[in-house]
């Protein structure tokens, strides 16, 4: 999807949270959204993060999906310099089993929220960013109620 400018920006703070995150993306060209990913952490590469996010509208980006582990606080560092929506995906960890990034991530302060989903819920973030971009935009709406009644039908 070269060709195509992104709308949904992932950024992830690890290389290993990448086979995680591939639910995101396969889902994401599914629904034929473009995208465009970045591995940096909030930690090791603030000024690079800071970067990306400060300038993600710019470059056409109008969600954006955050995926990280342990402190995990990569999704609030990107929405304190972006006016984009930001979803996070909290990563499973092997010391607690991911809720120590779920519960970094739902425990934003106030003036700077973000969604998050479930431990390990890439597919859902994707889903949640085309409902997201369908608030306004016609054809992404229909295309989520479709999606919506296949499940039904497959049910």
């Amino acid at each position: 999807m070269a060709d195509v400018t992104p709308v949904v920006g992932i950024i992830m703070g690890s290389n290993s949270d990448m086979p995680t995150m591939e639910a995101c993306m396969k889902q994401l060209d599914e629904f034929g959204i473009p995208y465009e990913v970045k591995v940096a952490s909030a930690h090791r590469k603030p000024l690079e993060v800071h970067e990306w996010a400060s300038t993600a509208e710019e470059r056409g980006i109008r969600v954006i999906i955050a995926a990280a582990g342990k402190a995990a606080h990569l999704g609030g560092v990107v929405a304190a310099y972006t006016p984009c929506p930001v979803i996070c995906v909290p990563m499973k960890t092997s010391d607690l089993g991911g809720l120590d990034s779920l519960l970094s991530m739902v425990q934003m302060p106030s003036g700077v929220p973000v969604a998050c989903v479930a431990i390990n819920g890439a597919k859902n973030a994707a889903i949640l960013a085309l409902q997201m971009l369908g608030t306004g935009d016609d054809e992404r709406r229909a295309q989520m109620a479709a999606y919506k009644k296949d499940m039904a039908d497959a049910s």
